[in-house]
This record gives structure tokens, sequence and C-alpha cells, in this order.
């Protein structure tokens, strides 16, 4: 047989039969490398261990660690649940089963709704398919052979989507024991590789997410390759349920939903603190960077939208009043409002970078079956700047708002990866003028150091931008701050600045979010603190409580002591035991307890208890408000 060469990642290169399989390469190089691949790589794309190798090339042997390694993992883990499906509803019809990033789904028209005990006999038969061991094989049909085959099967869905494939174009189905799936594959070698997964939840779905369609059963599961890492999986699943902002947030009193306005947040007195404070520390933060705040109106007429663009791009997320003949928008972003208020007058490259931030209250439209809490609503504040800088000032105006990013992150604690996002298909503007953005936002980032990762057609339909993945203290990422470089609004409002030479030139665009939607921001704090948010944050930061009645005016003078220093104190002077005051303070999640007696109000002191460590023992008020001030000042964790 004629002899192929493989380069590995590291460089070194061996000579190998045309027809070995990756499986064959990964026990030649090690047993444990052998046991732990799943899948492998080559010059740059995924298959099977089993695919012989007809050419040479670049390969790489991929594990569970590995993202591919982990798809093509948990893919297969949905072929098996679709065939334990298949076996205890053989009437059921199978749309769709993709990886997801913590797991996998099927969607299935099982003809009646699963239960949570149908959950449990799938699951109980996809571990007999594992313990079976069957091989994934691979077959090749072409598209009219494969309409058949799955049009006698009665599986309508796979049908229409082998009908929207090209003609000509070959099409792969893998069978593991009786069952036979659609799949451009690849898949693990055999069922019997699956060592650790499990069966979630079902939801519904509508088939191509048109609600015109058939309502499916999306059911949930996840695998893991370690069935400690499963457990682990599991255990913060449950955490996540118990950290649910939709339930602490009423619970703690800081905000709520009605029916009568959907997606719109009411805020309680003890969010709104919470609300103002994170915005004071962004105003803080600003200043110190120059910024100017600004305040734009709430509903312009529709050709400012018009002109902008987003009448064009985004018109399906936007509000509108019709009045006296006149059209109006409600504003979705201050994007175009703050590009009028920079021609206002006329500007100087001594004027810039021009910094305007606003806190404004925005309104987007969303579906209502996509609305979730506070991570997904329709009216909103930003934490929103926009920057009017020259060409020679994007890289350190970018540097700068870096620096911003990580002074509000830090007492968070939840550090952050970095994406560049590219021209998406629905863009405006000059194809070039977003190369030369993208090329500017890449040089920004190498010049400060950062590490970043491509994310390819996901910029804004104006401008490339970064965007800024923090990681909670359960290891879940959220999308959070923005930074966007926009060649095409300034040429859209035609914004010029007048040049050291007298002539005029455009400016270069900004726009940056560091919290971003301040309703998401606090949703995703919530469940990242459970509730129990440091001192700094806390909506009540300390409750002096009172052992009995002749102790209220000592309790209500300290509290009135706090305060006066900026401290958020209550009293809470309830016809209620001590013990149970405590034990409510405690559920109230407030960092600390004052309690006062006869010993205290005699010398000036209270007993501390503090929600990390418990009793503290007695110390002088002004101890205590040093301590608890210099806490807050340093925004502790």
């Amino acid at each position: 047989m004629s002899a192929i060469e493989i380069t590995f990642p590291d460089g070194s290169a061996r000579k190998y039969e045309a027809g070995t399989t990756p499986a064959q390469v990964a026990a030649g190089i090690g047993p444990r490398l052998a046991k732990a691949a799943v899948a492998a790589r080559l010059d740059g794309r995924v298959i099977g261990l089993s695919q012989p190798l007809e050419q040479g090339g670049r390969l790489e042997i991929l594990t569970f660690n590995d993202p591919d390694g982990r798809e093509v993992y948990r893919h297969s883990a949905a072929h098996v649940m679709a065939q334990a499906v298949k076996r205890l509803f053989p009437e059921a019809r199978l749309a769709i089963g993709p990886a997801i990033e913590d797991g996998f789904y099927y969607d299935i028209d099982a003809g009646r709704p699963l239960t949570p005990e149908d959950l449990e006999r799938i699951e109980a038969e996809m571990a007999r398919i594992v313990e079976e061991d069957l091989p994934f094989e691979r077959r090749a049909l072409g598209r009219d052979e494969a309409a058949r085959f799955f049009r006698e099967k009665g599986e309508v869905y796979k049908v229409e989507i082998i009908q929207d494939v090209p003609p000509g174009e070959e099409i792969s189905l893998y069978r593991q024991g009786e069952f036979t799936d659609l799949c451009r594959g690849p898949h693990l070698p055999s069922t019997g590789r699956l060592r650790a997964f499990k069966l979630l939840n079902v939801a519904g779905a509508y088939w191509r997410g048109d609600e015109r369609r058939p309502m499916l059963q999306r059911v949930y599961g996840t695998a893991f390759d370690d069935p400690r890492e499963l457990e682990r999986f599991l255990w913060r699943r449950e955490e996540a349920k118990r950290r649910d902002h939709r339930k602490l947030g009423p619970e703690l009193d800081l905000f709520s939903f009605r029916e009568e306005a959907p997606g719109f947040a009411f805020w309680h007195p003890k969010g709104v603190t919470l609300y103002n404070t994170l915005v004071d520390f962004s105003r803080e933060v600003q200043a110190r960077h120059g910024y100017q705040e600004v305040r734009t109106p709430p509903i312009m007429d529709i050709s400012l939208w018009r002109r902008s663009g987003h009448l064009d791009h985004y018109r399906d997320n936007m509000y509108f009043i019709d009045k006296e003949d006149e059209h109006f928008a409600v504003k979705p972003m201050n994007c175009p409002a703050h590009c009028l208020l920079y021609k206002s007058k006329i500007r100087s490259y001594r004027d810039l970078p021009l910094r305007i931030a606003e806190y404004g209250q925005l309104a987007r439209f969303e579906r209502s079956g996509t609305l979730h809490g506070l991570l997904r609503v329709r009216g909103f504040v930003q934490d929103d700047a926009h920057l009017y800088v020259r060409e020679d000032q994007i890289q350190e105006e970018i540097g700068r708002v870096l620096e911003i990013l990580d002074a509000i992150y830090a007492p968070f604690q939840m550090p952050y990866g970095i994406k560049l996002s590219t021209r998406p298909e629905d863009h405006m503007g000059d194809p070039e003028l977003w190369n030369k953005a993208e090329a500017a936002l890449a040089a920004a980032l190498e010049a400060a150091g950062r590490p970043y990762q491509l994310n390819p057609g996901d910029g804004a339909f104006y401008g490339p931008k970064l965007d800024f993945e923090v990681t909670d203290s359960l290891g879940r990422r959220w999308q959070c701050a923005t930074v966007q470089l926009d060649f095409q609004m300034p040429q859209k409002f035609d914004l010029t600045y007048r040049d050291a030479d007298g002539g005029e030139r455009r400016p270069v665009m900004i726009h940056r979010a560091i919290m971003g939607s301040l309703e998401r921001f606090i949703g995703i704090l919530v469940e990242h603190y459970a509730g129990a948010f440091p001192t700094w944050l806390a909506p009540v930061q300390v409750k002096v409580l009172p052992i009995a009645d002749r102790h209220h005016e000592y309790a209500r003078a300290v509290a009135d002591r706090l305060r006066a220093a900026g401290v958020r104190a209550e009293v809470d002077a309830r016809n209620e035991k001590i013990g149970a005051r405590i034990r409510d303070a405690q559920l109230e999640k407030v960092p600390y307890m004052l309690v006062v007696g006869d010993k205290e109000a005699e010398a000036g002191r209270v007993a501390v208890r503090s929600r990390a460590a418990g009793d503290e023992g007695a110390v002088a008020v002004e101890a205590f408000l040093e301590r608890v001030r210099g806490e807050i000042a340093a925004r502790l964790p």
C-alpha cells in the first residue's frame, strides 16, 4: 500500500500506510491518548476516529477537552437518545438533534407530551444502547435515494431537510444497530464510548422556529467523558436554579414584573438603591476619564432613524408612535441623538476625543417568548457612551476603554474574555471601511496586549465590535460589555471637525457600554452573588437589632450615626424575638447585624454579627463604623 505523511501539532511528522485510521494513530502514540480520543482534526476538518486516512496532512487527535471533540461526543449522545426514543416510541418522528454549549437536544414529534417518567425510561434505554457498544457506521446516498429511505420510515421532518439540499449533493447517514439517522457527522467510533450522560428537561419548540409549523418537544440532555464532571455540572445546574434572579429578586424585594407591562421591570426601593449604586460607580470611573454626561429625548422623529439606518436594519425591534400626522420612534439606542449633539457646534481637532455618556431609558421590542426576567427585557438603561475621535486616536481611546472596563469589573471578581466580531451579512457601508475598522480594533487589542478570539459575521450592522464575556461564580459566561468602532454613522450624519491645516475631516465614532444593560447586569449579579451582595453593593448594609423596647432609642441613635456617615442602615424594632429577627436579616442577606442591649447601650458599643462569620463580639460604634466605611470605600468583594 502507498504511504502517507502525517504531521502532528508539535511539527513532527511520521509516515503511515494509506487507510490508517486516526484511532490507530492515537493508539500508536500511547494508550492514554487512545482512551481519551473522541475525534480527529485533519487539516482543520473534524473527522471520525474510524475514518481511513487516504492522504496525508496535519492531524490532531481530539479529546473531550477540545470544543470540537466535545461537540462530536455530545452529538453522538443525541443520536443515542434518538435511538432510545424510537425503541420506546416507534411512532415518534425525529427532527434535528445538535450538540449545544452545555450538552445536546433533540426535537421530537412524539404524538403526546413526554413526562419525567418517560425521560427516565429513555435514559435507561440509552444506558442499554451504550452497553451494546454499537458502532457508528457512515453511509452515503444521493438526495432522492435518501429522501425515499426516510419517507418509507415516515420521517417527514428528515425528508423536508433533505429536500432543501441542492440536487447532486451527497447526503450522509449514520447507523448504529437498527437505527439510522440523517447526519453530516462525524461521531464516536461506537455507542460504548459514552461514559456519563443525563437527560435534563423537555421544552416546546416550533419546527424550524416557525410559529405556523408544528410544535415539537425539545428533549435536552448533557454528556461528559468523566462521571465526576457530570456530577459537578448537575450541582452547578441545581445551584443556578437556587440563584435564579427571577426568584431571588422578588424575595429580596428588589424588583418584580407585572402582566400589565411585559418585559419592563418594576424597581422596588431596595432595587433602586442597588441600581443607583452601580450608576454612581460608573459615573465615578468615567469622570476620571474625561466623560461628559448628557440626556437626550426618548422619542424622536422617524426621519432620524431613517437617516441612521435603524429603520432599514432594526425596524422589527423598534416601537413607533403616530400622532397628528407625525411619525415618531421610541429610541432603542442613543447613538443617533449623540450625533445630533456632536453637530450642535463646529468642532476642532483640539476638541477630540469628545466623550459623551448617557444613562437614558431605551426600549426595544423583544418577542414575548424570548423575555426572561432581567436578562431579556424590553425596557432598559445602558451605561452608554459614544466617543468621537481622530483616526490617530483610535488605539489610545480603545486602550482607555479597556482601563475603564478593568476598573469597573475588578470589584465583582468576574474575569472576562474578548471576541472581535466582524462584518455581518446585513451590514451597511463600504466594505473597505469595514476592513479598516476591523484592522484598527485588532491593532488596538494587540497594542494593549489583550488576547482575543475572532467572531466572524457577528458585528453590529454599522461596524465591527469587541464583545466581552464575563465568567460568573458558577463558571457561566455572559456577554456584557461591548465596544464598537464605527466609520459609517459619522458619514450618515455628515459629522466633521476642522483639522490643524484648516481642512475638514470626518471623526470616527466609538460606541461603548461597560456593564451593558443595567437590568441585565443586575440579573447577572444577583445570580453571581446568590443575592448576598458585598457590603458596598448591598441595598441594606447594616441592620440594628434592639433586644427589648427600652433599647429602641439607642438602636435608632446607632442607625442615625451610621446613615450620617453614608452607611445604609435600618432598625428592626418589630415585636419579635431577637433570634427571629437575626434569622430574617440573614434571609435578607444583610452583610452586618448589630445587636444592642443594656451592656451595649451603657458602653456605647454594638454586638456585631456578620453574614460571613457570625458572632464577632462587641466593639465601639466608631470602631465598627470605621471598619464598614473602609470596606465600602474599597469596594471589597
